[in-house]
């Protein structure tokens, strides 16, 4: 299937340049910085391979919403996002100087004060490298984590509660892998009671980053920590995100955390604070 033109600011602000010019070839990404093709600048637009035209009122339209990712088509443009009626909240697909990250009710999912999305995810493998076996995901998100997961691991299952942000992933170029890899195995549902469903020591890793406590609170409890050792193997490893380390927050929420995951069982608690998380082992 021709997957559709996905860009943002980052690729049509050089564009403006050479409006008013003459016809000529340009290299742009056609996917979020993915790729690159040769597109015809002219005295419409922009025209894509397959005969895609890009206008430059839409161009504009492009470069002034910086926060937001379009879709491009025959009909013109398209934001991707949407509202998810089974949080409430609105999500949205918004760029970066790498890969797009998800906004929930106008906050990003992802670190994206000195990093990216994409080195955000590569913080939090690392961690609890080598990433081997089955690999649980606790938070789909775009699927960054189970993308990044499933080029080393055996097996990756991969939990997301919001039908709505399983649809913005599937407008974004960096998420198609979710969707086509055949050792991602997605799961829809609260965390909480997904874990629950699953069997003993079945996981040599985990990758817990659920959202910010105020969000989903009972996904840092205990008792969900004491699901998650149930179903990680002797010797397993779990990353926990828990946020901004130098916060006052941050520092509230890791202590609190650290001292949980211990009463659930796990030993070796560590924080990783360049992957705003903690580590611990079964």
């Amino acid at each position: 299937m021709h997957n559709p033109v996905v860009v943002s600011h980052f690729q049509t602000r050089p564009l403006l340049r050479y409006r008013g010019g003459d016809a000529r070839s340009v290299v742009v990404s056609p996917d979020l910085g993915l790729t690159t093709v040769e597109v015809v600048v002219g005295p419409d637009g922009v025209r894509f391979p397959g005969g895609v035209l890009l206008r430059w009122d839409a161009v504009e339209a492009i470069d002034a919403a910086e926060n937001n990712c379009f879709i491009v088509d025959k009909g013109g443009i398209r934001k991707i996002a949407i509202f998810s009626e089974v949080t409430n909240r609105p999500c949205s697909l918004m760029p970066t100087s790498g890969a797009p990250t998800l906004l929930l009710s106008g906050i990003p999912m992802h670190r994206i004060k000195g990093t990216e999305p994409h080195k955000d995810t590569l913080q939090k493998i690392k961690s609890v490298r080598p990433v081997v076996g089955r690999v649980l995901d606790t938070a789909t998100g775009l699927g960054y984590t189970a993308i990044e997961a499933a080029k080393t691991a055996e097996a990756v299952v991969t939990i997301e509660v919001d039908p709505g942000s399983l649809a913005v992933a599937r407008m974004n170029p960096w998420s198609r892998a979710l969707f086509e890899n055949p050792r991602i195995e997605q799961r829809v549902g609260d965390s909480y009671d997904v874990v629950e469903t699953l069997p003993d020591a079945s996981f040599t890793r985990i990758i817990h980053d659920p959202p910010m406590f105020k969000f989903a609170g009972h996904l840092y409890s205990r008792d969900f920590y004491e699901e998650l050792y149930r179903v990680l193997r002797r010797g397993g490893r779990m990353f926990h995100y828990v946020g901004d380390p130098e916060s006052k927050s941050g520092r509230t929420t890791t202590r609190g955390v650290m001292r949980r995951l211990e009463a659930a069982g796990f030993s070796r608690v560590v924080a990783r604070p360049q992957a705003f998380g903690v580590v611990a082992v079964k």
